[in-house]
């Protein structure tokens, strides 16, 4: 697939979430190619900030644009909620980057 040319239109989605809002990751495992890990699938965290729209790497890793961009956030979760047994700092946290269509409120 050749790389999107400066002149191609390029569709974005407007965001949903704003800093500070609760969400939930979806826990899911879809058969094809996907950015989320499986150890924050299922768990709480808090969005930091909304980092803009982006090409959905989860379909242009199938031959797909990419197309429209997607939102993407910066959320963070407590460690101890992820890990079981998480013996270090009770304020020590994780930040990832998803997209928005992984995200629920909470």
């Amino acid at each position: 697939m050749a790389p999107r040319s400066p002149s191609d239109p390029v569709v974005t989605v407007l965001p949903t979430f704003s800093a500070g809002d609760r969400v939930f990751v979806k826990d899911e495992t879809p058969p094809y190619h996907h950015r989320t890990p499986w150890y924050i699938k299922g768990r709480h965290g808090v969005v930091v900030e909304f980092i803009g729209t982006w090409v959905n790497s989860e379909t242009r890793a199938h031959g797909s644009d990419g197309l429209p961009e997607l939102p993407m956030y910066r959320v963070k979760f407590d460690q101890a909620d992820l890990w079981t047994g998480y013996k270090e700092s009770p304020t020590d946290k994780l930040w990832i980057d998803l997209y928005e269509h992984w995200l629920i409120p909470a």
